[in-house]
């Protein structure tokens, strides 16, 4: 079953209620021309009674008329809403899976983009089948009218809808193939467009704007041009819709005229057939919406699907952590063997950049090994569920963000971390400075520099305060004063616990135990800070670049 299929019939009281509306609203559309046809014979035929009757039938149908489509209206709108905001809700619980792999080669825009855009034409499929399925009443409606009027016009309608029915469906296929392609396109541009506002610093920085500018404007023109071939294609599906809707009337309206001049219709029959066939046009013009809707919806509903069943990046694993964490580390992969004692502040160097940031998203398992293992207190990281994982090993990647909030929420995580591990996390970090420098203590952490920012990811990372703390480079944006502060104040928060600095920072590294050297070729060894620089020229050269 679809993803489409399983969210509509998820909804199906809501969408009966809401085509029940829908459909008394059509069949009282249909209805107004046909008691107008009436009305006239009463009043050419002088039944005065019978006029004032139906007169009265009329005013009847255009207030149940009215409140029809209006809490018909009103119910597909909620369920549309309903629906999409459902859809958004369970991309992000999938984002935030604890074993990953929705964000797999998708930038968070894209990711944004599913979970509003696609969500959103998703929802919209609902309202276009409470419309859609009492437009195909409303027809049936207008041919029963008919038929009672005339039989060669009644049989017309029954006859020549379901095929005109069918033609828009297929005429309707490409538009569904270019819509996704256009979503395709679109949340593309939104992702690099996001990337490139979260790294403006580092753009100016570098003053690659032009190539910054260059790259989104070319996303941005594939995106416009699969925009625009969406968007022709629609056009043209609706003028199609619209033609042979056209046809359709027209024939329609050339029969009744024949029989009335042929006298097999009264005047008021005549009338009553082309308002009918005039009213014909409302549920046309739904047919082609509601395709376009579905064909919209179809081609996102794929796309969310893709994101919700993203396989997983880590697989099992449920058992937790042996408590209390004492927090040995041991990495045992391709040639790469080494140990991290209990309670050790231990520094990692490597001159490959892609060796680092992998090495940091293993401690967090956010990814697992291709080969070997790395355990925790002689158990493999692979067997321990993720969340419990992550309750005493805290491993921050090098870019770490920062949720919008005050500098103290974002440091406690909106009060989770106590005060006093908050204030003497701040120290250490320094990050205490950086709010005496604030013009307000409300103020948000976007409006923080890059150093500043690094000094608050910090600081959250160590009131956290969790048995085991890997960090990744988190001095880079810093002055050389500021760095060796936070270095000399670092051991003395994190003492007795088991700390990991994944750098090549010189003032970080000569506060740890031992430094351990990890060669592209997977060899290491280690020793101080002060023996490697004395004794290894590669070293040496990758701290004191």
């Amino acid at each position: 079953m679809s993803l489409l299929t399983r969210t509509l019939s998820g909804r199906r009281r809501d969408i009966a209620l809401g085509t029940l509306l829908a459909s008394t609203w059509q069949a009282g559309e249909a209805a107004v021309p046909f008691l107008i046809g009436v009305i006239i014979d009463r009043a050419v035929s002088g039944g005065l009674g019978d006029l004032a009757l139906w007169l009265g039938a009329l005013g009847a149908v255009y207030v149940c008329l009215s409140y029809s489509f209006r809490y018909a209206d009103r119910i597909g709108e909620r369920i549309s809403e309903q629906t999409a905001h459902e859809l958004r809700m369970r991309i992000v619980q999938r984002v935030l899976h604890e074993r990953g792999g929705a964000e797999t080669d998708r930038l968070p825009g894209a990711l944004v983009s599913v979970a509003t855009s696609d969500a959103r034409r998703v929802g919209t499929v609902a309202m276009a089948v409470v419309f859609g399925i009492s437009a195909v009443g409303a027809v049936l409606i207008a041919a029963v009218l008919l038929l009672s009027v005339s039989l060669p016009l009644g049989l017309l309608v029954l006859l020549g809808t379901p095929p005109l029915i069918l033609l828009t469906r297929l005429i309707g296929k490409p538009l569904e193939a270019r819509s996704e392609t256009e979503q395709e396109h679109a949340a593309h541009a939104s992702g690099v467009a996001a990337d490139l506002v979260a790294g403006l610093r580092v753009v100016k920085g570098l003053r690659a704007e032009s190539a910054a500018v260059t790259r989104y404007r070319d996303r941005s023109r594939a995106a416009l041009a699969a925009t625009v071939h969406a968007s022709r294609t629609e056009a043209a599906y609706q003028g199609m819709v619209v033609l042979l809707s056209g046809v359709f009337l027209a024939i329609i309206a050339v029969v009744g005229g024949i029989l009335a001049v042929r006298g097999e219709l009264t005047v008021g029959q005549l009338i009553s057939s082309v308002g009918l066939a005039q009213f014909l046009v409302g549920p046309m013009w739904t047919f082609g919406w509601a395709g376009t809707s579905i064909a919209q919806g179809r081609a996102s509903a794929r796309r969310v699907a893709a994101v919700l069943d993203a396989p997983a990046a880590v697989r099992g694993g449920s058992a937790d952590p042996v408590v209390p964490v004492r927090g040995a580390l041991a990495v045992r992969r391709s040639g790469l063997k080494f140990e991290v004692a209990p309670g050790e502040f231990v520094g990692i160097v490597t001159s490959d950049p892609a060796l680092a940031a992998s090495l940091v998203r293993l401690f967090g398992r956010a990814c697992d090994p291709e080969d070997g293992t790395i355990t925790l207190d002689g158990r493999p990281l692979t067997d321990l569920s993720p969340t419990s994982l992550r309750s005493v090993v805290l491993a921050t990647d090098h870019h770490t963000d920062l949720f919008d909030g005050t500098l103290r929420g974002a440091i406690s995580l909106s009060g989770r971390a106590p005060a006093e591990a908050v204030e003497a996390a701040m120290v250490a970090a320094d990050a205490d400075e950086v709010e005496r420098t604030l013009p307000s203590a409300d103020l948000e952490v976007r409006t923080l520099s890059g150093g500043q920012k690094q000094r608050v990811a910090l600081a959250r990372a160590l009131a956290a305060d969790p048995p085991v703390l890997v960090v990744h480079d988190p001095t880079t944006a810093m002055d050389a004063v500021t760095e060796a502060r936070i270095a000399g104040r670092l051991r003395g928060i994190r003492a007795g616990r088991t700390t990991v600095l994944v750098t090549t920072s010189p003032a970080l590294l000569a506060v740890t135990d031992r430094v351990i050297v990890l060669a592209a070729s997977g060899a290491c060894h280690s020793g101080t800070h002060r023996e490697l620089l004395a004794s290894e020229p590669t070293y040496r050269e990758t701290v004191l670049a």
